[in-house]
């Protein structure tokens, strides 16, 4: 039997089974708000974010991988494609932009020209430190993690700070190789 062919985010997304955009959108905000009141503490609601999203991200990589039909990437920068082309339109209905690369080829710029966890939300002054969709960067974050890529990632630019568009830079710090659980015996 032949391999599969990797799947379009387009085509994936029309398959997937679907939550109302505004049911996910208010029960996030909802989500936020309750760290909020439970942690007082702006930078420690960040920290609480991108750790769910981490979470989240180590999980979500099978279902992806099952669904998408896509291959090992051979490097970094395929990886960032497919997470801006296939993953962004599998989970959340949108593409991201890859660029900014730097010369080694280890870091870029995911830029997002919309972002449906945003929708309905204004940030209070009391709230300027807030990265209110740190949980996509733990997500990516995570996700890379379990196919052997160490990263770090980080807002750049968010459009609730008042910047023109979503940015996450992403950096690849290691990549660790993989270790097989037991020896063949031959």
């Amino acid at each position: 039997m032949a391999p599969l062919a990797p799947r379009s985010g387009d085509a994936i997304f029309a398959n997937v089974e679907r939550v109302n955009a505004e049911l996910f959108t208010l029960t996030y905000g909802a989500m936020v708000r309750q760290l909020l009141t439970d942690l007082e503490e702006v930078e420690e609601v960040n920290k609480q974010l991108d750790q769910m999203g981490y979470n989240i991200g180590i999980r979500l990589i099978d279902e992806f991988l099952a669904k998408s039909n896509v291959s090992r990437c051979v490097d970094f920068k395929e990886s960032a494609d497919v997470i801006a082309k296939v993953g962004f339109k599998m989970f959340l209905g949108i593409t991201a932009t890859v660029t900014n690369w730097d010369a080694d080829g280890t870091s870029c710029s995911l830029v997002l020209e919309d972002n449906p966890l945003v929708d309905f939300v204004e940030l209070p002054d009391t709230c300027q430190g807030l990265y209110y969709c740190n949980v996509l960067s733990g997500v990516i974050r995570g996700a890379l993690e379990m196919v052997s890529m160490k990263t770090e990632v980080t807002w750049v630019r968010d459009m609730l700070r008042g910047d023109d568009a979503y940015e996450l830079r992403v950096k690849l710090l290691k990549q660790v190789p993989e270790e097989y659980p037991y020896k063949d015996d031959e």
